[in-house]
């Protein structure tokens, strides 16, 4: 009869094995019950296959494959996202994904921190912290994200008004903190928005109920960390005050 890990009264709370392994920085989610379902997972020296075996983080010993567990250093980087990439570590249609920029790196588990849409470009930040991660793309208390925005037409004032008052697309109150002109051309423009949350295709969403079209959508800026003149499908490591700014 298989006996199942010895598990001490503790008030600290309980989570899925699988899920603690996320915490601990040390893979994905989807990652870590793969490994739990393969029996390469052990809770304080006994093999589990549920991945939401109730362990408690930092008190029972979790091992990958013999090894044991621990949290793993912070690591932060940034990435200018080209166009034409999907923000996934995998796509079930095939198509690039962000990951294509880190080929021949020898990095850590990272996750991408929030999203860009395949059509759109710029800062795009990967951490192995899923609490800090968590902290960075909270629409409440996390950092304001600039974005720079080509448009198929010029823009009234009018129309910047009615970006950073809403507008009701379906069942959603959409709405910038900010928008300004940047610079306008014969046939079309770039704006200047700043988002103070982020909604699934929110700016082409807003921009489409305004009438307009956006041709390019840059992410310029996260909270106090711009993109400045990093180049396109490259990536940099973020300094210690850098990550702590941006929580």
């Amino acid at each position: 009869m298989t006996r199942l890990p010895y598990k001490p009264q503790s008030t600290s709370p309980r989570h899925g094995v699988a899920r603690v392994i996320s915490k601990e920085g040390r893979g994905s989610r989807s990652q870590a019950t793969r490994w739990v379902l393969e029996g390469r997972v052990s809770v304080n020296g006994v093999v589990v296959r549920d991945p939401d075996f109730s362990t408690r983080q930092g008190i029972d010993r979790i091992d990958i494959d013999g090894e044991q567990v621990h949290t793993a250093a912070r690591r932060v980087l940034m990435l200018n996202k080209p166009r034409g990439l999907v923000t996934t570590t995998s796509d079930e249609k095939g198509r690039e994904t962000v990951y294509r920029c880190f080929d021949g790196a020898n990095l850590p588990w990272l996750a991408p921190v929030g999203r860009l849409d395949k059509a759109s470009e710029g800062l795009l930040l990967f951490s192995n912290d899923p609490a800090w991660a968590a902290q960075v793309t909270d629409p409440e208390r996390g950092p304001t994200k600039t974005y720079h925005v080509q448009v198929n037409d010029l823009v009234s004032d009018i129309q910047l008004q009615q970006m950073i008052g809403g507008v009701q697309v379906e069942d959603e109150h959409l709405s910038v903190q900010d928008a300004r002109l940047l610079r306008v051309g014969h046939k079309n423009a770039w704006l200047e928005l700043v988002l103070a949350e982020g909604r699934n295709r929110q700016i082409r969403r807003l921009l489409s109920a305004c009438e307009l079209e956006v041709l390019r959508l840059i992410r310029v800026s996260v909270g106090p960390l711009v993109l400045g003149d990093l180049q396109k499908g490259a990536w940099r490591w973020l300094s210690d005050s850098e990550v702590a700014e941006l929580v």
